[in-house]
């Protein structure tokens, strides 16, 4: 009887517990990075037994991840003010182009009116000739055909017109 006691004690100190925490330990290097392990840090981590509580899904009350916060204004409130402007790079052509047809004029290799220098570059690459008159300059460009294209700039650096041809 007394061996049947001890084997039923042994038995229940034997058995894992259901418990739904454990102990792990907290492993930092010395370059401050944490890992955590069940058997312990290695010899060049510092080591701290650290207490891990894992419900099970379902045991309990649900926690929240994050609490939401009321927002002072309403979405009324929102839509009754227009955007304003504050200010607008310019481009020192006047902003006659806006960029996206800045952007399609130098894709198709097109000159428009109020576009720069580095945006003639951009799109015709370099000229072959460069002339100067009373602060105006002009770009000139051929072809490999003989054809021949004529950029004019103002003293601003702009494109006055539609390029010759």
């Amino acid at each position: 009887m007394h061996g049947l006691r001890c084997a039923a004690f042994c038995a229940i100190l034997l058995y894992p517990s259901l418990s739904l925490s454990s102990n792990v330990f907290r492993c930092e290097n010395g370059k401050g990075q944490v890992t955590f392990a069940q058997h312990g840090c290695p010899g060049a981590q510092t080591q701290q037994l650290q207490h891990a509580y894992n419900p099970t899904p379902g045991s309990g009350k649900p926690v929240p991840l994050a609490k939401t916060r009321k927002t002072k204004r309403s979405a009324k409130q929102e839509s009754d003010h227009a955007v304003v402007v504050v200010g607008v790079q310019q481009d020192g052509c006047g902003n006659r182009l806006s960029s996206s047809e800045r952007r399609t004029a130098i894709i198709r290799q097109k000159i428009s009116s109020g576009m720069s220098r580095a945006d003639v570059e951009s799109s015709l690459g370099k000229p072959d000739r460069i002339t100067q008159h009373n602060g105006q300059a002009r770009y000139l460009y051929r072809d490999k055909k003989g054809n021949s294209r004529q950029v004019s700039f103002d003293e601003a650096g702009c494109v006055k017109g539609k390029a010759k041809r």
